[in-house]
Order: structure tokens, then C-alpha cells, then sequence
């Protein structure tokens, strides 16, 4: 991406704000006009106080020179400072109002990508979130630079420049020389340092990616005492930072020297030309230093060129990664228009499905889910049971094969309204940051108190939220994870939708909060579509139909009595589900306390 193509896709976020621009760029016009004062100002009072000087006169005939030149310089330095203030306020205003618009633009773009495109191996939380950061920072600095920097600086050069070639041809030449020099190695600076920058930007996303990790498995790495690995880890990160830092910074230094060297010998020559002209009697005195103020605007845009254009660079590197994150159109969700009554009939017919890394986890699957019936998928970890769900709530798209629900294909279908007939319990649920209350409405947003308490009554957590001192009003991410899972039950309670997916809700409960949440999950299965994993043999007892899996392919289904006598992997899965249970004990159990109740 180049500078141009930059400014383009910039175009839109800039555009509504149109009126900030104009604005700047009339106060930009005013600021270089009043930037060449100083010179003429200069070159008069040199001037006049040297024919004082050389008429034998002194101050008596001079304080009208002193007091013009007063006036001027005051008036410049008042203009001025309203101009700056202008620039930088207006110039600051649109920075912040671009900011928000591309955060929000991404923001929307992000809520509408498929969630395969997380699941990227480029696309994990840390490298994303500074990609998006840097992104906007860098862009809207871009901005800023434009409008605050090179804006003013430019124009004011241009005018300058313009008025040393309106008083002197040879001289404005030397002054304009210079300037294309500048900038030619100022380009060769930006070539050598453009792949140590996208090293930098590739070792901060590493680097955040790494400190998010750490922070995210703080429990498990002190539990075996991994702190010292974790440690050379980040250090071998920092260490490779360091070294793109310091080589950024060594070619930097080097070309910083040699531009400086080149704007040195530029004044130079324009001191050693002007002083010549002087004496030729082609020019008064005042004009040399009338030349080198001129020449010093000319110079102030090329001496702040580097770290201009060091800030571009930085904007340009982390502008492709936003763009690419923010253009990535091919990976918006695809929705269809049909919109059926919802029955709650699914058919899967030959479906196959790999994830973005190349893991297949779906083969040849068909399968027919009743509707009104519960149907349970059973299998080891990693059998694909969370990724079949998935697809039939579009999460994902199968590589090949059909999904249909109640005849239409779900590609077919308004994916909202699809999600609208569908809800879905997750092992381990989101909370997001807010109350109680809040995380629960989510799942019906237009829900009165009322509506949400009977909800949280139907998870069985309205009396332990009624101990908390704030109540409903608590903040839901205090809460333990038993009870954010009942949350996230009620919260799907108030959806109440004729379709629900659970996908071991009850992992993460104790067994009477399980029984609990199994009571009200038997109240709402009542005349609904149920597909449900788990690995509580309740709850496989009680589908109405089983589909085993392994390894991504649909081995049996049955009815549990045929499935169980089969003598094959349902079997298997149901032993030893029983065993870890140790049924037997628990049976002899009960079998020891029916004794003692005949006894008595």
C-alpha cells in the first residue's frame, strides 16, 4: 500500500468532516503568510538601520523603525498564536472524530465475520487487538500529521521559497536543490527500514499475544511451577524486539546525519551567495539574513521530513494490517432470505467440514434430528459432537453436503431469524462485564424484572442473587463459575426458543445445583427440539434418539436399549461413563439402605 492508495481508503472516514478541513486549510493559508514575516521584517530593519547608520544618524531618527518593527512582530505573533491554536484544535477535533468512526467501523465489521476468521492462526486475540489498536493510532495520527505538521510546514515552505526566487533566481535555485536531495534520502531511509518496522510490528503482536497468554493461564503455570520458562520465553521475545529496535534506530541515525550534513551546506551556500551579491551591489545587506530566514522555513518542513515520514511509515505498516482486517469482506457471515415457520426438523445430508488450520473434523455426516424429540450426541473429546453444533447454528460452513431445517437449506435461510429459534448452552458460557440483571436480559432485551427474575428462578440462582447486598444490580463477573453458568441458563430461559443446543451444561456444577438445572432444563425441553451432548448418563438415558461419534464420523444411533446392546462404541462410552461413576458401589448403596428401611 502506498501513500496515495492511504489517503484513498482514509477518504470516506475524512469526508463527513469536510467543513474541519476547509477550516484548517484556510488558518494553514493565513499561518504560512505570516511565517515569512520575520524575514521581511528582518531584511527592513537591517536595511533601514543601516542607511541610519551610514547618514550619521542614531536612535532619535530611529524609534519609527522600532516601533513599526514593534507593531509588526506583535501583530504577527498574535495572528499566529490564533492560527496554531486553530490548526491544532481543529486539526486534534478531526483526529478524535476519525478515531471513533474507524473503531466503530471495525467494530460492526468484526460483529459481522464468520467466526472461522477468530479461529485463524493470524488472528488470535493479542495479534488482533494490536493490530487494531496501532491500526487506529496510527491512522488518526496520519491524520493529524497532515493537517498539524505537514500541512503548515509545507505551505509556508512553498511560500518562502516563492519569495526567494521572486528576489533572487541563483539564490531560490540553491534553496530549491537542496530540497529534492532531501527527499531522495529520506525515500532510501524508508526503503531500508520498512522490513525491520514489519519485524516490530510482528514482535509487539508476539509480544501481546504472549502477556495475554500468560494472563490467561496464570493458574496453570504457577500450579507447576513454569514461571522461569514463561520468563525465557517473553525474554527470547524482548530480546528479538530489542534487536529490530536497535537496527531500526542505527539506520535511522545514519541517514539523520547525513540529511542534516546536506541542510548545513545548503545555508552555506546560500550565506556564501548572498554575501557575493552584496558586495557585487546587487543586494543590500539585509538581505542575507533575509535569505537565510526564508531558507530556514524552506528547511524547517525538510528537518522534521524524517520523523514525518517515520510516523508515515509506522501509519502505512500498521494501516495494512488494519486494512486487512477491516476489508476482509469474504469472511462476512452469508445470509439468505427465507424466513420458514420453525418446526425443528434438521437433516444432514453428506456433510463435511475442516477447520481454517486443515483439521478435518467432519466426514460423510447424516444424520435426521426429530423435531419436539431430544436427541443426544455422544462421543469421546474430539469426536466433533461441539463442532456438528456449530454448523447447525452457522456458526460454520460444511465443505460440502446439505444442512436443511424443516425442508430449507440454512445457507438459505436469514441467519438472524435462524438464531432468533435458537438457543444454545455452552460447557463454559460468557459473561460479559455489566450486572446480574444486564447478563441475563441479554437474552431478551425488552425483558421487564419480572421476566428476568422467573428466568433466574428456572436456573435456580434468584435466592442465591437475593443474598448478594446489590442483588440483581451485582456485578455477574464476581459471581463463581457454578453460578455464572446458571446466568448463562437463564438468560436462555427468557430466549425461550423452540430449538435449544446444550453443550454440557451442567459440566461445571456441583451435583445438586446439576440436579437443579436438570429439573428446569426438563420443564423447557417440554415440546422443543432438543440436541444435547453430555457425559451425564441422566441425561443420554433420557434422548429420545443417540448419535455416536468418532473421529468426525457418526459410527451408531439408535434408541438407548438397541444402541446399548449393540455391544460397540456407545457401549464402551456408557461403561465406562457408569464406572467412573462407580455405579456398583452407589447401587449396593441404596440397595443396603432399602434393607435397613424393611428391617425397621
Amino acid at each position: 500500500m502506498n501513500l496515495w492508495q492511504l489517503f484513498q481508503k482514509l477518504k470516506p472516514f475524512v469526508r463527513p468532516y469536510k467543513l474541519l478541513v476547509i477550516a484548517t486549510l484556510l488558518l494553514t493559508l493565513v499561518g504560512s503568510l505570516t511565517a515569512q514575516v520575520n524575514a521581511l521584517t528582518l531584511q527592513y530593519a537591517v536595511d533601514s538601520i543601516n542607511k541610519l547608520v551610514e547618514a550619521g544618524k542614531g536612535l532619535d531618527a530611529g524609534w519609527h523603525i522600532l516601533i513599526t518593527i514593534t507593531a509588526i512582530l506583535l501583530g504577527k505573533e498574535i495572528i499566529n498564536a490564533i492560527v496554531q491554536f486553530g490548526q491544532k484544535f481543529y486539526g486534534e477535533k478531526l483526529r478524535i472524530l476519525v478515531s471513533q468512526d474507524l473503531a466503530q467501523d471495525i467494530i460492526e465489521k468484526f460483529l459481522k465475520y464468520r467466526l472461522a476468521f477468530f479461529n485463524q492462526d493470524n488472528n488470535q486475540a493479542g495479534k488482533l487487538q494490536t493490530r487494531i489498536d496501532r491500526g487506529i493510532g496510527s491512522l488518526t495520527r496520519l491524520v493529524q500529521i497532515f493537517f498539524i505538521d505537514i500541512l503548515p510546514l509545507f505551505t509556508s515552505a512553498l511560500v518562502a521559497l516563492g519569495l526567494m526566487f521572486y528576489a533572487n533566481v541563483y539564490v531560490g535555485l540553491v534553496a530549491l536543490s537542496i530540497v529534492p536531495i532531501y527527499f531522495w534520502l529520506t525515500y532510501k531511509q524508508a526503503q531500508k527500514l520498512g522490513s525491520w518496522r514489519r519485524n516490530l510490528r510482528d514482535g509487539r503482536e508476539k509480544k501481546s499475544q504472549g502477556i495475554l497468554g500468560i494472563i490467561n493461564s496464570i493458574t496453570v503455570i504457577k500450579s507447576f511451577n513454569r514461571e522461569s520458562i514463561e520468563s525465557e520465553k517473553q525474554l527470547k521475545l524482548q530480546r528479538e524486539l530489542t534487536h529490530n529496535q536497535m537496527q531500526t534506530r542505527q539506520t535511522s541515525f545514519v541517514f539523520d546525519g547525513v540529511k542534516t550534513f546536506i541542510e548545513q551546506i545548503g545555508i552555506v551556500l546560500i550565506i556564501i551567495l548572498t554575501a557575493y551579491f552584496v558586495l557585487d551591489g546587487q543586494m543590500s545587506i539585509g538581505m542575507i539574513m533575509y535569505h537565510v530566514l526564508l531558507f530556514n522555513n524552506v528547511s524547517a518542513p525538510i528537518r522534521s521530513l524524517h520523523r514525518i515520514y517515520d510516523e508515515i511509515n509506522d501509519a502505512m505498516i500498521y494501516s495494512e494490517s488494519f486494512f486487512q482486517i477491516s476489508e476482509a469482506d469474504h469472511e462476512i457471515e452469508t445470509s439468505g432470505t427465507e424466513k420458514p415457520q420453525v418446526q425443528g426438523r434438521f437433516e444432514l445430508k453428506n456433510v463435511d467440514f475442516t477447520y481454517p488450520n486443515g483439521f478435518k473434523a467432519l466426514h460423510d455426516i447424516n444424520m435426521s434430528i426429530r423435531p419436539n424429540k431430544i436427541t443426544a450426541l455422544v462421543g469421546l473429546s474430539g469426536a466433533g459432537k461441539s463442532t456438528l453444533i456449530s454448523l447447525l447454528d452457522k456458526f460454520f460452513e460444511p465443505d460440502s453436503g446439505q444442512i436443511l431445517l424443516d425442508g430449507v437449506n440454512i445457507q438459505d435461510m436469514d441467519t438472524q431469524y435462524l438464531r432468533d429459534h435458537i438457543g444454545l448452552v455452552l460447557q463454559k458460557n460468557h459473561i460479559f462485564q455489566g450486572s446480574i440483571f444486564e447478563n441475563i436480559r441479554y437474552g431478551k432485551t425488552d425483558a421487564s424484572l419480572q421476566d428476568v427474575q422467573e428466568a433466574a428462578r428456572k436456573a435456580s440462582i434468584h435466592e442465591q442473587i437475593l443474598q448478594l447486598p446489590q442483588g440483581y444490580d451485582a456485578d455477574a463477573l464476581m459471581l463463581s463459575g457454578g453460578q455464572q453458568q446458571r446466568i448463562a441458563l437463564a438468560r436462555m430461559f427468557l430466549k425461550n426458543p423452540p430449538i435449544i443446543f446444550l453443550d454440557e451444561p451442567t459440566a461445571s456444577l456441583d451435583a445438586i445445583a446439576s440436579e437443579q438445572i436438570k429439573q428446569s432444563l426438563d420443564q423447557i425441553k417440554q415440546g422443543r427440539t432438543v440436541i444435547m451432548i453430555s457425559h451425564s448418563l441422566s441425561q443420554i438415558i433420557d434422548a429420545d434418539y443417540t448419535y455416536v461419534m468418532k473421529e468426525g464420523r457418526i459410527v451408531e444411533h439408535g434408541e438407548h436399549d438397541a444402541l446399548y446392546h449393540q455391544e460397540g462404541t456407545y457401549k464402551e462410552i456408557f461403561d465406562a461413563m457408569a464406572k467412573s461413576l462407580n455405579i456398583e458401589k452407589i447401587a449396593r448403596t441404596f440397595e443396603d439402605d432399602a434393607e435397613e428401611e424393611t428391617h425397621s
